[in-house]
């Protein structure tokens, strides 16, 4: 049996940002049956950027589908700026972008179709819809594809299109699960980009297996396995007396590194 480790925890708020915005979730569980999958999470957020590290069954994809209201918790609560979202989940949802793992596409729509559709959901104008698609577009790099039919898309430009999809509404909270999955290098880069000019205005909370991401974009790294909080800190503070950050999220997450 695994000793459960207390998290490394460090909060600081980047600077030069609005603190006003708040992302808190206190003691979220999720239980599927006998499975355990999110243990007594515990995390404040204010704007910038959180890249969430653990492997394969960690439990990442699931809270996030908690902090998206896609899923409910077992236990525990979120709150958005003070609002509890369990409660009144609508608040949040207007003002949220969310990228799932898995993203489903109608293949027979284009790219520029299938994003009216969406951002007719989200109940974005016409006018300011069409110029919000043309403006993701050319940032995504799909601009010569806006009018083809999804279907025979790539894996990455599908990708690309899911992102797009997250941007619609602008959103001040933006929850991306495994976002660079299928991207070659120079779209990887394009998309750090793009979360970087976004980063100052907005909660961003990101996946990956990617460390090289992470060290490139995130102003704070939560480190996961087996549903609980291992770490929490600034990336240049979890590297502190380990060559690279993969280095030393291996060791967290196998015990070799002593809880702070």
């Amino acid at each position: 049996m695994r000793r459960k480790r207390p998290p490394h925890r460090n909060n600081p708020s980047p600077a030069g940002v609005d603190a006003a915005m708040e992302l808190q979730i206190d003691g979220l569980n999720k239980r599927y049956g006998a499975v355990h999958a999110v243990r007594d999470f515990t995390l404040r957020l204010e704007p910038g950027i959180l890249g969430l590290l653990g492997p394969n069954g960690a439990g990442k994809s699931t809270l996030m589908r908690m902090l998206a209201t896609v899923t409910r918790p077992t236990s525990g609560t979120v709150r958005f700026n003070g609002s509890d979202v369990g409660k009144s989940p609508d608040e949040l949802r207007r003002t949220l972008g969310y990228l799932p793992q898995d993203f489903g596409i109608y293949p027979h729509l284009s790219a520029i179709e299938f994003l009216e559709y969406i951002g007719a959901l989200k109940g974005i104008g016409r006018r300011a819809l069409r110029a919000r698609i043309a403006t993701l577009l050319e940032s995504l790099n799909l601009t010569h594809a806006g009018s083809r039919p999804l279907g025979g898309f790539s894996g990455g430009m599908r990708q690309r299109v899911g992102i797009a999809q997250a941007l619609l509404n602008d959103p001040r909270l933006l929850i991306v699960d495994e976002p660079t999955a299928g991207l070659d290098p120079e779209e990887r880069v394009r998309f750090r980009a793009l979360l970087r000019d976004m980063a100052g205005e907005r909660i961003i909370i990101f996946s990956t297996h990617i460390c090289s991401d992470v060290e490139s974009l995130a102003t704070r790294v939560a480190i996961v396995d087996h549903g609980t909080l291992l770490a929490d800190e600034h990336p240049l503070k979890l590297v502190r007396g380990c060559a690279t950050l993969e280095e030393a999220y291996l060791q967290i997450v196998t015990g070799a590194r002593p809880a702070a």
